[in-house]
């Protein structure tokens, strides 16, 4: 596990940015935080760091955004609106088993369609006018923390 504490969107943009170096086809990403913690931000900040231009929205309403001009492919979802059917019948795996990185918000909607191995990055709103983030790594499974380690190390931590 490990922590870091961003003052700003671009801190917690470039935070992003710097995971995305170590990043490998099939790894998945769970986003979890309340409403405008800044999961999207965060993944905009992924996305920069995949070399990816487009601009990056929220999956809301589609459930699944591909963005595919990057280093990797990344697929961003948003399961909110899974939360009483679950995504079983989605084809999910498709995407966690692909070529790009999976990030996914709300994923405790659905818990029968994670891999075990991921890794869970929890984003939490602080300070006095809750810009400031703390955000929290979570590895579950020997990729992710080796993962963390390598990022640990090059971050010179």
């Amino acid at each position: 596990m490990k922590t870091f504490y961003t003052k700003n969107e671009d801190d917690t943009k470039n935070l992003a940015a710097s995971l995305a170096e170590q990043l490998e086809a099939g790894d998945v990403l769970l986003l979890e935080g309340n409403l405008g913690a800044g999961k999207t931000t965060f993944t905009k900040g992924l996305a920069e760091g995949l070399g990816i231009s487009r601009v990056i929205k929220s999956p809301t309403y589609t459930l699944i955004r591909e963005y595919d001009e990057g280093r990797l492919p990344l697929y961003h979802m948003d399961v909110y609106r899974l939360e009483e059917t679950g995504g079983t019948d989605l084809g999910l795996e498709e995407y966690f088993e692909g070529e790009g990185v999976s990030v996914i918000e709300w994923a405790t909607f659905i818990p029968e369609d994670i891999p075990e191995q991921h890794l869970e990055i929890q984003l939490q709103p602080v300070g006095i006018e809750l810009m400031e983030r703390k955000i929290t790594f979570i590895a579950k499974g020997g990729r992710y923390e080796k993962l963390l380690e390598e990022w640990k190390r090059k971050e010179g931590e």
